[in-house]
């Protein structure tokens, strides 16, 4: 009856106005069975909804089984939608990873690489660029759907970002409120590959079409990766916010390297003798 289901009983049972109307329409033995075959279920908890008061035969029977029996002001739908969202999110798989985790375009992406890499004073860069902050050094990821995860920092970092030479900055007090955010889905990592000093920058002829682009596994989920070369003089802030956008476009469909493989296959064909 309602959110009280006996056939598939849940681990923690919501009993509403319904349940309980539901419950004293029934003569005394077969409320008597009723009551004994919920406690019957072992439950983790029960809660009544909307501040109802808690019968007194339900009361006496959790009391003998030892089942928690909390009361909350919410309704029905509302406390399950509210269960579902936390439980969900406390009894995810979750995993803590080195880099900055940032908001770059609306979309959330992870600045890894090997220390020393420049991390930091890129995510500073960005930063003042107007993009927005969400963990630095160890941010924290959960998997809430299968193929979604969410990014947030731990308590002790939040609004903290260390650059070699300032030390520890607040980022929300030299930026405003404006320059952090609490938490953001995973979409993209941005692997900054450091190069040996006076080392060229070395690719494949399809890496210089289709660009360093793989997949990292993260909670077993594949999030696009794109690996930068780090090297004096190149500007890794508009690399990133360029690798954020041509990111956002392949969602769209719109692949800028197939256009041109495209377009040279076109070409060949018109320029062929037969």
């Amino acid at each position: 009856a309602g959110y009280l289901n006996i056939i598939y009983p849940n681990k923690i049972q919501i009993v509403g106005a319904e349940e309980l109307a539901w419950l004293d329409s029934l003569d005394s033995r077969q409320r008597w069975e009723m009551v004994e075959k919920i406690m019957g279920f072992a439950p983790t908890a029960l809660i009544v909804t909307k501040d109802q008061a808690v019968p007194a035969d339900l009361r006496d029977a959790a009391n003998e089984s030892g089942t928690p029996v909390w009361v909350s002001s919410q309704r029905g739908h509302e406390l399950l939608t509210y269960l579902q969202y936390h439980l969900a999110r406390m009894l995810a798989r979750r995993v803590t990873l080195h880099g900055v985790l940032m908001e770059v375009y609306s979309i959330g992406v992870l600045i890894a690489g090997e220390s020393g890499s420049g991390k930091s004073e890129l995510a500073l860069e960005l930063i003042t660029r107007g993009h927005r902050l969400v963990a630095d050094d160890a941010p924290e990821f959960i998997q809430i759907a299968p193929d979604v995860i969410d990014g947030t920092c731990p308590e002790m970092l939040q609004d903290l970002l260390e650059v070699r030479g300032l030390g520890i900055l607040n980022v929300r007090e030299m930026f405003g409120q404006t320059a952090v955010k609490q938490s953001k889905y995973l979409r993209l990592v941005v692997h900054l590959d450091l190069l040996p000093r006076e080392q060229p920058i070395e690719q494949s002829g399809l890496e210089r079409i289709y660009g360093a682009n793989s997949y990292r596994e993260i909670l077993d989920t594949k999030i696009p990766q794109t690996t930068i070369p780090v090297a004096p003089g190149r500007n890794l802030a508009v690399l990133v916010e360029a690798a954020v956008r041509n990111h956002v476009l392949k969602t769209k469909g719109i692949d800028p390297a197939q256009t041109f493989l495209d377009r040279q296959a076109h070409q060949m064909r018109r320029q062929a003798p037969w």
